[in-house]
């Protein structure tokens, strides 16, 4: 399950991909993961050649196994250890294969998820196997027997030079930011399990989220521009486009905000639906804008949750390329990881899909 020495460059045209008999299949882990224990491990060998399952320790190795992933040209790579996980790993095979493009053309595999990380939010759209029973092994299972049900091609977000499927400035950055405080302040020793995974969160968000936000003002002046390369639309209630488009270059908002977030799947982590209306329209992201405050958000929380409460105050968008710009540093960050903080960011969505391994309507 380690990384093998480096092939020689096959320099031949790359064929399109089709589907084997039994499709070649990687399963790569995020050591560092909570949920990525020797048990686990221990199970995957009972599914995938130890030559094919593989553990990332550091972004040193997560590099190094993207190489061989590239290099030995898996029709199909499963990711465990979260949404910031599959964005790393995702990260470093897209980059080998533009590294490569000029002398190498070669397709992208498809990703598949294991639901082991902490918020889940692509597991959830993908209605991807839980940890319980032997879920993940019979997601990998179906991928090597090519009984995959579907498949499912998304935009990614490009930002500061990642690709994610979401990102955001604000309170939902402060969240995070409080969560990885708790976890190195108090999450150890006897309180490490506790205090990780969705422990972690219900008790940062009580000890450090909700103080802050009841005592303290979490609005900030925010301008969000229309970027170059399109139109951008304001979405009703339904997601269909209200009034005029807004043109290339355009002020979106100006005014006091608590969160500006963008996403190309649906889901935050723990089944939230925070952009209801992302993959509707190709090449688009859904960006939302909040200013509500934070006793009416907790009283909606359900419905919001849901993907179903549409008040005033709260702005939604499908764009191109926005660029968010805050009075001052707010709280940043990328596919559920803390990036620390930010006065500016640009969005925008990359020209290339990704296409991913869908059990939408399987048996679980």
């Amino acid at each position: 399950m380690w990384v093998q020495p480096l092939r020689t460059a096959d320099l031949r045209i790359v064929p399109p991909l089709r589907l084997e008999v039994e499709p070649k299949v990687a399963v790569l882990l995020n050591a560092n993961a909570r949920k990525v224990s020797q048990k686990v491990v221990r199970s995957l060998t009972h599914v995938v050649p130890e030559e094919d399952l593989f553990l990332s320790r550091s972004p040193l190795d997560a590099r190094r196994i993207a190489q061989t992933v590239v290099d030995r040209r898996y029709h199909t790579v499963f990711l465990g250890g979260g949404d910031g996980t599959f964005a790393s790993f995702v990260n470093e095979i897209l980059n080998q294969l533009e590294l490569r493009g000029a002398y190498l053309p070669q397709r992208a595999p498809r990703f598949g998820v294991l639901r082991l990380g902490t918020g889940n939010s692509l597991a959830s759209m993908l209605n991807s196997s839980s940890l319980e029973g032997q879920g993940i092994l019979d997601d990998v299972l179906r991928a090597r027997a090519g009984e995959v049900p579907g498949y499912r091609r998304i935009d990614l977000l490009s930002v500061e030079g990642h690709r994610t499927p979401f990102a955001g400035l604000g309170l939902d950055g402060k969240l995070l930011n409080d969560y990885i405080w708790v976890k190195e302040n108090l999450g150890k020793g006897p309180l490490k399990k506790v205090l990780s995974g969705g422990g972690g969160y219900f008790t940062s968000v009580a000890l450090r989220t909700v103080p802050h936000c009841l005592t303290r003002s979490t609005w900030m002046e925010c301008e969000v521009q229309n970027g170059p390369s399109g139109l951008a639309y304001r979405l009703g209630p339904d997601g269909t486009p209200m009034g005029e488009p807004l043109g290339a270059g355009g002020i979106l908002f100006r005014g006091r905000l608590m969160v500006a977030a963008a996403g190309t799947i649906p889901y935050y982590g723990f089944d939230f639906r925070m952009f209801p209306f992302a993959g509707r329209r190709r090449g688009m992201m859904h960006l939302r804008l909040a200013a509500v405050s934070t006793p009416v958000v907790i009283a909606n929380l359900p419905k919001l949750w849901r993907g179903k409460w549409f008040p005033k105050g709260v702005y939604d968008f499908h764009a191109k390329e926005v660029t968010i710009r805050f009075g001052q540093p707010m709280p940043f960050q990328i596919a559920g990881d803390a990036q620390g903080y930010r006065e500016e960011v640009t969005l925008s969505v990359g020209d290339q899909q990704i296409e991913l391994v869908d059990f939408t309507g399987a048996v679980h």
